[in-house]
């Protein structure tokens, strides 16, 4: 008899899963995703809708394109985010004074007010990862050099 090779046996030279970079930050963008929902779910409030709320907490108005930019998001996923977020009364569009093709994008009052009952979520995170504000430092500095690497290389 001949020695088939077994059609299940691991290839020696493939890539493992557990190896991959691309994995490990699937799986943690994942599990973070997660951790944030039941708090979110407080504040009715999406991911992505607290993202966009983040950035007008931070500074605003900003325009549709500035916040489009800021997120790396098109026009295309951000319009019904803002349209929800109109919806819920926490913004508000209105088209610039000096340039009526520019959108800026407000805060309401219970938009700025929603921001107060968010301040609790970074640390309720960074307690559900177990790491150090240190070692969430360095991983966040490590992923922003990672994203603009990678975005430098398209």
């Amino acid at each position: 008899m001949t020695d088939a090779p077994r059609l299940n046996a691991p290839r020696l030279d493939a890539p493992r899963l557990n190896r991959q970079v691309c994995f490990a930050l699937y799986s943690a963008s994942k599990a973070a995703t997660a951790v944030y929902r039941p708090m979110l779910d407080e504040l009715g409030l999406t991911y992505p809708q607290y993202l966009v709320m983040l950035v007008l907490w931070e500074d605003q108005p900003r325009s549709v394109r500035e916040l489009g930019e800021e997120l790396g998001l098109d026009s295309g996923t951000l319009s019904p985010l803002l349209k929800r977020l109109e919806s819920l009364g926490l913004v508000e569009r209105r088209r610039s004074a000096e340039d009526e093709r520019r959108v800026e994008v407000f805060l309401t009052d219970a938009g700025t007010a929603l921001s107060a009952r968010s301040n609790g979520i970074p640390k309720q995170l960074a307690d559900a990862a177990g790491l150090s504000p240190a070692e969430l430092d360095q991983l966040r500095e490590t992923l922003g050099r990672l994203t603009a690497a990678l975005h430098s290389a398209r």
